[in-house]
């Protein structure tokens, strides 16, 4: 459940408020007793991962994956038979 942010159009206090995402926003300043609290939109917070075995490919798709493991076999078969053919071919020209 997040926390949100308050302040008081009437008498400017602000206050913090923690509550459920479906919950109606709090109309009710608890200093002046009025109905003119308001929500702050506030920056938000961030995500933090903390400790080791958090990587960026963990939360990959498998479909991603799938098409990175063809891509990798692919493209390491094709590169042995290039680098091969310009090996031999420049030492026949030598000749």
């Amino acid at each position: 459940m997040p926390t949100y942010d308050y302040i008081c159009e009437a008498c400017g206090h602000t206050w913090e408020e923690f509550q459920s995402i479906t919950a109606d926003p709090t109309s009710k300043c608890p200093e002046c007793k009025k109905k003119k609290a308001r929500r702050r939109i506030g920056p938000g917070a961030g995500i933090i991962f903390k400790g080791s075995g958090f990587y960026q490919t963990d939360y990959r798709s498998d479909s991603y994956k799938k098409a990175a493991d063809a891509d990798s076999k692919g493209s390491s078969g094709g590169g042995e038979s290039k680098s091969e053919g310009k090996s031999s071919g420049s030492g026949d020209s030598k000749n």
